[in-house]
């Protein structure tokens, strides 16, 4: 008869499963926390999930790089008011790896964005499809900007989104119901505050071996602007140089005039 497995070992593949769940799920699992369906949408892929999660190196020449007809495209692009609302790639970074198959610098537009968020619900039950349905289209929107940011020294990505809605208490809605989702998250660890920024908050990756990534994941939002951050890097790891980026990416989109 097979022994069961040490209790620390379960708890270890618990982390990891949680872990991967996080990083792969979460643009899902929050869209659904908002209306109700997170729960059992992050049993059943924390339970298919793999256990482990490997280190990832980025080789600097293969790195996409970003182009932009105005300004200096190593910056990013900010032909359009909403790519204007994105951080300009500051010293030590440059831009990074591709993310998804959107490439490291871009935009959708609104009705392209709804869409895809919609789909993200494929699979749930009729009822619970159409609260979807609905939800995502009282959120109105506008448009979404994403990109990518590497360390010059290679070992920190952090990947921003922007999404621009109409309805401002829309965006404070949408940040409380995924604030409330992720606080009930408890394997989460509490990550850097950001400074004069009080509709932000960050979560650290739970611990996991030498081997695996570490992490921290940050929401907020200013005015009608939504910001999602997901960064990971290997250790030893600064959630401190994340909260940094954060804020700078937040002062931006209150006064994008002032920062150089």
């Amino acid at each position: 008869m097979t022994e069961p497995a040490p209790e620390g070992e379960l708890r270890e593949h618990r982390s990891r499963r949680v872990r991967r769940v996080l990083l792969t799920a979460l643009p899902v699992v929050l869209v659904l926390g908002a209306i109700g369906g997170a729960a059992g949408y992050t049993k059943n892929t924390v339970d298919a999930a793999d256990r482990t999660v490997t280190t990832t190196i980025w080789d600097k020449d293969h790195v996409a790089k970003g182009k932009d007809p105005a300004g200096d495209p190593s910056r990013g692009r900010h032909d359009t008011e909403l790519a204007k609302l994105l951080l300009p790639v500051p010293k030590g970074y440059r831009l990074g790896p591709d993310i998804g198959d959107l490439g490291n610098d871009s935009e959708t537009s609104g009705a392209k964005a709804s869409a895809a968020m919609k789909e993200m619900g494929r699979g749930l039950a009729g009822k619970e499809r159409r609260e979807l349905n609905k939800f995502i289209e009282k959120l109105r929107i506008q448009g979404i900007a994403k990109r990518s940011y590497l360390a010059d020294s290679n070992d920190l990505l952090v990947n921003v989104e922007v999404v621009k809605m109409r309805d401002k208490r829309a965006v404070h809605r949408n940040y409380a119901d995924r604030k409330k989702l992720l606080d009930g998250v408890d394997e989460l660890r509490k990550g850097p505050s950001i400074e004069g920024h009080k509709k932000a908050a960050c979560y650290r990756l739970p611990k996991g071996d030498k081997d695996t990534l570490d992490g921290v994941l940050c929401i907020a939002y200013e005015g009608e602007v939504s910001v999602s951050v997901e960064a990971s890097g290997s250790k030893p790891f600064s959630p401190s140089e994340v909260g940094d980026l954060v804020k700078d990416q937040l002062d931006h989109i209150a006064s994008p005039g002032e920062y150089i």
